[in-house]
């Protein structure tokens, strides 16, 4: 028996859990360039959940893609983020619903009795910050992926 690899997920939805920092940053690296408009924020106070609707770049399918020359994938995700205590935000304007924010990162900062704070950060200085009692973070795929609208595979500077 092998490992997982990357590239096993390319043609099924994803659904991941993360309960831990190191979990944390595998989901990272696969909402990393995902973009959502500033509505599409959720916090449920009641139920202690903090969700995102995000388009997210299929990361998993970038080998796919390019050794079959078609083009590059989007799908929509929802990432939910269980027992929040609080939700900060940065450079955000979650009224404004033709602000389109870009997901760079997401991180844990460990806290006291396995709470801290999950911390999205945001292209262009933009970041939220959620406090949590324990980590326990859901990304899972909500509809069928979809050609990027740009055609392009998100850059970074080096």
């Amino acid at each position: 028996m092998s490992d997982a690899t990357f590239e096993d997920g390319a043609e099924k939805p994803l659904r991941l859990k993360a309960l831990d920092a190191e979990d944390l940053g595998v989901l990272s690296g696969f909402i990393q360039d995902a973009v959502f408009p500033g509505p599409e924020m959720k916090w449920d106070r009641n139920a202690r959940r903090f969700a995102l609707l995000l388009n997210r770049f299929r990361w998993e399918d970038v080998a796919n893609a390019e050794t079959r020359s078609r083009a590059y994938e989007r799908v929509q995700s929802v990432l939910v983020i269980e027992d929040v205590v609080r939700v900060q935000t940065q450079g955000v304007d979650v009224r404004d619903s033709d602000m389109v924010l870009s997901v760079l990162a997401v991180t844990f900062e460990a806290g006291e009795d396995g709470g801290g704070y999950v911390l999205l950060t945001l292209a262009g200085d933009g970041a939220i910050r959620v406090e949590v009692e324990a980590l326990e973070v859901v990304l899972k795929d909500v509809t069928r992926p979809y050609v990027a609208p740009s055609k392009a595979k998100p850059e970074h500077p080096e």
